[in-house]
């Protein structure tokens, strides 16, 4: 049956991302800026290389001297000189001339060629050329790397270690990013316990909130994990500091309607603009969204998969909006089904954890059917959805599934 109150995943990821307001940008330094958003088109501030230059070791000369060079017949030049990369000087090269140059050196003026070292035999001041080089060969044209005014890297993009290279070539020592959000994850529950501290009977560990840390983290987003016992006041303190020190909070447990879920009914008192509060996937189908003081607020269920699922789906694209990115989300690949994927109810979108098999070919997804919950996301490298409308992808279907690893 339809749960009328709860919005379909397309909705739900819509009203986020448009109710996410991307953080302001900051300036920092280019060998930190590996993985941050760039905040503003960035333009080559030079020429790279900043000179016609030679791609190999070996021998610049006038190309219309060596047409006709061949083994049998080469062609001999008066050797006047030596060039290296970053000398200052300038050796011309006339009729009758060639100058030796490294690899990297300036081009030589008036020469259009150079001759790579191997087809070159050296005696005596004479160079003895054995193949032909025409207009253009072994030369690097200035700015062919990257030319001045020249747009490097758009807005939105994120810095890879290759693009920060490529800045680095345009002459970018700063570069401008938008700021990555400040999270704080707050679990809820009397039985929950932190990590590393003494576990008393009845009780588990706070392994959801190490999990969404690390989501984060992985983002680079700066995170604080915070505890909070089931306590109407207690929560309610939590979520007000919270919410003033942080970018965006993220909620775990206490998600529902239950007598102890009471993260939803503290966040009314509070003034918060909900957004919306359910969603039809499974598992995940608690997870809600709003705004308390202008910060966006995800909540999410206890339950592990739930937990997990909901915050791939809606807390991180979330969390990567106000960050910057383009494409908020996790990557997308496409795969074949190694088996049938066999979901619930129609009127749902139904998620499976799975493993990536790597093919020649194409990938195969094998979904991940363990006894564990805690294992199965653990291993999983991937997620497959089955789409509202339907209940069955056979194997052998090629679908696009959301990488995880």
């Amino acid at each position: 049956m339809t749960d009328t109150l709860a919005v379909g995943l397309d909705e739900a990821l819509e009203i986020t991302l448009a109710r996410v307001a991307t953080l302001a940008s900051e300036t920092v330094d280019l060998h930190e800026s590996v993985d941050r958003v760039v905040s503003a088109d960035l333009a080559s501030l030079v020429d790279s290389p900043s000179v016609d230059a030679s791609l190999k070791d070996g021998y610049a000369v006038l190309s219309r001297e060596v047409a006709g060079a061949s083994p049998e017949h080469p062609v001999r030049l008066s050797l006047v000189g030596v060039m290296a990369a970053g000398g200052g000087e300038d050796i011309p090269v006339v009729p009758g001339t060639a100058v030796r140059v490294l690899t990297g050196a300036r081009i030589p003026r008036g020469a259009d060629a150079v001759v790579s070292e191997e087809f070159v035999t050296v005696s005596g001041g004479q160079v003895r050329v054995g193949i032909l080089a025409e207009p253009g060969r072994n030369i690097l044209a200035r700015g062919s790397d990257v030319a001045r005014g020249k747009i490097v890297v758009e807005t939105g993009r994120r810095l890879t270690p290759g693009t920060v290279g490529i800045l680095a070539a345009a002459g970018h020592g700063r570069v401008p990013v938008f700021r990555n959000p400040r999270v704080a994850i707050l679990a809820t529950g009397d039985e929950v316990v932190a990590a590393g501290r003494p576990l008393p009977e009845g009780k588990l560990y706070a392994s959801n909130i190490a999990t969404l840390g690390a989501w984060c983290r992985r983002y680079r987003m700066e995170t604080r994990m915070d505890i909070v016992r089931d306590d109407p006041d207690a929560l309610q303190d939590a979520l007000k500091a919270l919410a003033r020190d942080a970018d965006a909070l993220v909620t775990s447990g206490g998600a529902w309607t239950g007598d102890r879920d009471m993260v939803v009914r503290i966040l009314d008192r509070l003034g918060w603009e909900q957004a919306f509060h359910r969603i039809r996937i499974g598992p995940g189908k608690a997870v809600g969204f709003g705004r308390l003081s202008g910060k966006p607020v995800f909540i999410l269920p206890g339950g592990p998969p739930s937990n997990l699922m909901g915050f791939l789906q809606i807390a991180l694209p979330g969390l990567l909006k106000l960050a910057g990115h383009r494409r908020p989300g996790l990557p997308v690949t496409p795969v074949r089904t190694a088996a049938d994927l066999k979901g619930r109810d129609a009127h749902w979108t139904q998620f499976i954890f799975g493993m990536i098999e790597r093919r020649p070919d194409l990938p195969v997804f094998h979904p991940l059917r363990g006894a564990s919950r805690l294992k199965s996301m653990a291993e999983a490298e991937a997620v497959a959805a089955i789409p509202e409308g339907l209940t069955l992808i056979p194997a052998g279907t090629v679908i696009p599934v959301q990488v995880l690893e």
